[in-house]
């Protein structure tokens, strides 16, 4: 079976402590290894405020999961979520080579912008040659 590329976003209840928070996303990851999927990242999103309620809920922590799986996973990891009550939602898509490689050049995209600012800021220093005397 061939595997294919996901990313899967997960909503955690933000009430819970941050080694809870920790084991749930350990939990998720292997699930993912014992299904046969490999886990390429972990995006830790952290706590943000929701737009509107959820399950009673202000705020949700947010966990990116980007992984290679055969198709027989997502059943199974979509069943993990609904039973368990810290994860308030969830979606899993699949991750085409279009989706990874714009996900490659937006995670160079910061260090540039950075360095454009840099530049912006502090623009280089240019010795007049009658200064240099």
């Amino acid at each position: 079976m061939k595997n294919q590329t996901y990313e899967s976003a997960v909503l955690i209840n933000a009430t819970l402590d941050d080694p809870q928070i920790e084991g749930l996303i350990s939990k998720i990851k292997e699930t993912i290894t014992a299904n046969g999927g490999e886990v390429r990242e972990v995006e830790n999103w952290g706590r943000k405020r929701l737009a509107y309620m959820v399950n009673k809920s202000k705020i949700g922590y947010y966990a990116i999961f980007r992984f290679d799986a055969p198709t027989t996973i997502i059943s199974k990891l979509e069943r993990f979520y609904t039973l368990d009550d810290h994860i308030l939602r969830f979606i899993n898509i699949k991750l085409d080579a279009i989706a990874l490689e714009q996900i490659e050049k937006n995670k160079a995209v910061p260090a540039q912008q950075i360095e454009a600012i840099v530049e912006d800021i502090v623009p280089p220093v240019k010795i007049a040659e009658s200064e240099v005397e």
